[in-house]
C-alpha cells in the first residue's frame, strides 16, 4: 500500500511536469525557462507603464514571446505612443517591440 501511494505520487508529478512544459515546446514556441522570462519581461514592462504618468497602463496590453514585445490597445496621443514603446525597449530582457499601438484622439 505504501508503494502504490507513492508510485500514483510520482505518475502525478511526472504527468504534471510534462503537461506544464510540453504543450509549448511542442507547439514550437518556447521553452519553460524562455517563458518564465518572457512572464518577468511582461511584469516589468507593465509596471514601468504604472510608474509613467504619461502612459495609462490600463489602456495598452503588453504580451512577450522570446524576449519580443507586442504593444497593443490605444493612446491618446503620438507622444504617448512613442513613450510607451521607449519604455519597453529600455526595459532588461527585451530584444524586440513591436508598436501596434492606436492613437485615438
Amino acid at each position: 500500500m505504501k508503494y502504490v501511494r507513492a508510485l500514483t505520487f510520482a505518475a502525478l508529478a511526472g504527468v504534471t511536469i510534462i503537461t506544464a512544459t510540453g504543450c509549448s515546446v511542442a507547439r514550437d514556441q518556447q521553452t519553460l525557462g524562455s517563458y518564465v522570462d518572457d512572464t518577468g519581461i511582461t511584469t516589468a514592462v507593465k509596471t514601468r507603464f504604472a510608474e509613467d504618468k504619461s502612459v495609462a497602463a490600463t489602456s495598452i496590453s503588453v504580451e512577450t514571446l522570446n524576449g519580443t514585445v507586442q504593444l497593443s490597445g490605444f493612446a491618446k496621443s503620438q507622444a504617448e505612443k512613442d513613450r510607451a514603446e521607449a519604455i519597453a525597449r529600455n526595459t532588461k530582457g527585451v530584444r524586440e517591440v513591436r508598436n501596434s499601438i492606436v492613437v485615438r484622439p
